[in-house]
């Protein structure tokens, strides 16, 4: 099996990337960049668990509920980060911020290498 890299388009930090030769990233900028990231992990960690949990029968699922169930899981990971998420926004912050030459947060995950 051959694993071919992920565009970088597709990621969210294609952003920063952009921007990098402009001016010093904005800690608001790269804190946003960490929790969208971390909302999309989320959200594929509850389409996952969906994929595994059998149908149910009771409201009968049908085409609305295969339309609608993915923005339903997507406000679901929003509202998670929104509350303070998995702990990932936070250490991607950090590292971002390490490349990207802007300040620290000042509070994170404390020896998370």
């Amino acid at each position: 099996m051959e694993l071919k890299p992920i565009p970088d388009n597709t990621l969210p930090v294609a952003d920063l990337r952009a921007q990098k030769g402009k001016q010093e990233q904005n800690p608001e900028q790269i804190r946003k960049v960490a929790r969208d990231f971390e909302a999309m992990f989320v959200a594929m960690m509850l389409k996952s668990m969906r994929d595994t949990v059998g149908k149910d029968t009771l409201t009968g699922g049908g085409k609305g509920e295969e339309t609608f169930r993915s923005l339903l899981d997507q406000e679901y990971a929003n509202a998670a980060v929104q509350g303070g998420g998995i702990g990932l926004a936070k250490t991607i912050e950090r590292e971002l911020s390490r490349a990207y030459g802007a300040p620290a947060p000042a509070k994170g995950v404390h020896d998370a290498d």
